[in-house]
Formats: structure tokens, C-alpha cells, sequence
């Protein structure tokens, strides 16, 4: 028997540095992009086809991502969506989706310095 969960897993690359931020209760939120690539056939053409991830975490995972991963780094998530929406300043209802990221590794590794 199968059990519907959701849960996502996604290996792309940082699309910039982890954004941290603190609310207004404490709690700290770390927010980025995560791109993923994608190549096929068109017409005898290699054709590649970028999707661009927005990751959201919160607490000790948004601190250690925080610190670890940098702009470009490869990485791997697991985490759930979840799906919001907002009015904007116009008036126009705008919708969101975002992966809740529970777990991470850092698949690039960093050069260090001696």
C-alpha cells in the first residue's frame, strides 16, 4: 500500500548566497534559488532547459545553510512544497510555491585555503 506524502527532492546549484533573516518572533528564515538543468532533442538540436527553485528553511537548517553553502554550489534538498499567495501593491493576487527544505547536503566541495 502506498501513503501520499509530500516530499520533494531536488539537486540543482545556488542560484545566489542563502538570504537569513530573522522574524519578528525570533525564529530565523533562510530564503534562495536553486537551479536544475535539463537537456533534450528538438528537431536533431540539443536543447537545455533550465528551472529555477525557490527554497525556503527555518531555524538550525536555515543557520547551517546559511554558513555552508555559497552562490554556485551544488546541493541536494529534501524537503515538502507549499503553496501560498498575496495581494500586491497593485491589488493583483500573486501566488507562490516554495520548497521547505528539512534536510540538505552540500554536494560541492570548497577549496581551502592554506
Amino acid at each position: 500500500m502506498y501513503s501520499l506524502k509530500n516530499k520533494v527532492n531536488l539537486i540543482g546549484n545556488l542560484g545566489k548566497d542563502v538570504d537569513i533573516k530573522e522574524t519578528k518572533s525570533g525564529k530565523k528564515l533562510a530564503r534562495f534559488s536553486v537551479a536544475t538543468n535539463d537537456s533534450y532533442s528538438k528537431d536533431g538540436e540539443r536543447q537545455q532547459d533550465t528551472q529555477w527553485h525557490s527554497v525556503i528553511a527555518w531555524g538550525k537548517t536555515a543557520d547551517m545553510m546559511a554558513l555552508l553553502l555559497k552562490k554556485g554550489n551544488q546541493v541536494a534538498i529534501e524537503g515538502r512544497l507549499s503553496y501560498g499567495s498575496f495581494q500586491d501593491k497593485d491589488g493583483k493576487m500573486r501566488y507562490t510555491t516554495d520548497i521547505v527544505a528539512n534536510t540538505f547536503q552540500k554536494l560541492t566541495s570548497t577549496p581551502m585555503s592554506v
